[in-house]
């Protein structure tokens, strides 16, 4: 029989890389049995409805996998941050599942640092594989609290590197045992590049927002004005919604005063539709660079980073973590955070040598089947499946002590 999965996690129509990266790893699991009795309970900001209370939506049907099909409902519930009796509600119907799977990041769950979802696993029954996002380098008190308790609670944790990896077990109170490095995944765009007039193609995306760096690489292409043919440089990606809602699209705004300012305006343009993933994987094919310009210094995982190497694009990024784990076979260049003079040398050197993007997209392709999303689903069967074999009782979910 196969194994029945309970995730809890944001989930489309929410719009974010926690919800995609769900979605993806959800249809894989259940793509070569989909009859299996999967489902999902979807996390919701009670917020996000312009202020209004959110109501469970009525179920989702599984996203359309590889072949286009689609099969039955896969949302069982709402988590409603906030909600009383929520948490509990949640547990109750992942407690229906063999294996419950529940992504974590701080601002997803209600409470202080999302700390409503400790009540959740304190309920859980059923073996748990908690997949952290984020691992920071110098968390608050609480948010450390919140951390440790959520690792307690769990059978197992996923991180995405070995740099998350190593920040958790020397910054944290964890045991090393618990923790497994399964990279995040993507999907197989293992395509020859389009061809197309004009000059080099640059292109950055994902959802947009401040500390994404995207004016300094609008900054670098006023360094490159003046290779013939000129390249262009394309920013595609709706703006983040917690953003939006925050301040609007005033990051954006600014982007394009940059633009005008520095005369670019017929060198760097936007591309602000919702991009469904075959619609993503053209645009990706079309780049002759991938920039990843972020201001992040402590970033440990990029869903883009990712899809842009499995797409054995060339890519140019600055040394967040991430990066300098992935890149560093050269598969990548890297340069320093801020820098526009150097991103528009690392461009530069792959626009005009055919050897250096040559070389690039060797070394991706030497990566990237680890990345697909097959593989990594694998291994989160062999780690659910080991889970469910194991005869004992289920690692104490009492909160670790806050430290004082």
């Amino acid at each position: 029989m196969p194994l029945r999965y309970g995730f809890l996690s944001t989930y489309p129509p929410t719009q974010c890389g926690l919800a995609t990266f769900a979605a993806a790893l959800f249809d894989e699991l259940n793509s070569p049995t989909p009859g299996a009795s999967s489902g999902v309970v979807r996390l919701l900001d009670a917020t996000d409805r312009a202020g209004a209370t959110a109501e469970p939506a009525a179920p989702l049907t599984r996203p359309p996998g590889r072949s286009g099909r689609t099969s039955r409902p896969v949302l069982v519930g709402d988590l409603v941050a906030g909600t009383p009796g929520g948490p509990r509600a949640a547990a109750r119907l992942l407690n229906g599942f063999d294996v419950a799977v529940v992504q974590h990041e701080y601002g997803v769950y209600g409470g202080p640092d999302g700390d409503e979802v400790l009540a959740v696993l304190d309920a859980l029954d059923v073996p748990v594989i908690v997949v952290l996002h984020t691992v920071l380098v110098k968390p608050t008190p609480h948010q450390r609290h919140v951390l440790e308790s959520v690792v307690a609670s769990a059978d197992a944790v996923v991180v995405m590197t070995e740099t998350a990896r190593v920040r958790l077990v020397e910054g944290f109170q964890v045991h090393p045992r618990r923790v497994v490095v399964i990279p995040h995944g993507a999907a197989d765009n293992r395509r020859a590049p389009t061809e197309h007039s004009g000059g080099p193609i640059i292109l950055t995306w994902g959802l947009i927002g401040p500390g994404k760096g995207i004016e300094w690489g609008i900054a670098a292409m006023a360094d490159l004005a003046d290779l013939d043919p000129a390249p262009h440089y394309v920013i595609a990606g709706q703006t983040h919604p917690k953003v939006l809602a925050r301040e609007g699209e005033a990051y954006r705004e600014g982007l394009a005063a940059r633009i005008r300012g520095l005369g670019l305006t017929g060198s760097v343009s936007f591309d602000d539709r919702y991009l469904d993933p075959v619609s993503l994987a053209g645009l990706v094919r079309q780049a002759d660079v991938v920039l990843l310009p972020y201001d992040s210094v402590d970033q440990v995982t990029s869903g883009v980073l990712i899809e842009a190497v499995t797409a054995l694009r060339p890519i140019v990024a600055t040394r967040f973590p991430h990066a300098v784990e992935l890149l560093g076979d050269g598969s990548g260049l890297l340069v320093p955070h801020r820098d526009p003079a150097a991103i528009a040398a690392a461009v530069r050197r792959i626009a005009t040598d055919e050897t250096v993007s040559a070389g690039l997209a060797s070394a991706a392709a030497a990566q990237a089947p680890d990345l697909l999303w097959p593989a990594v689903a694998g291994r989160y069967r062999r780690l659910a499946a080991g889970l469910v074999a194991r005869t004992g009782s289920r690692p104490s979910t009492a909160p670790v002590p806050v430290a004082r």
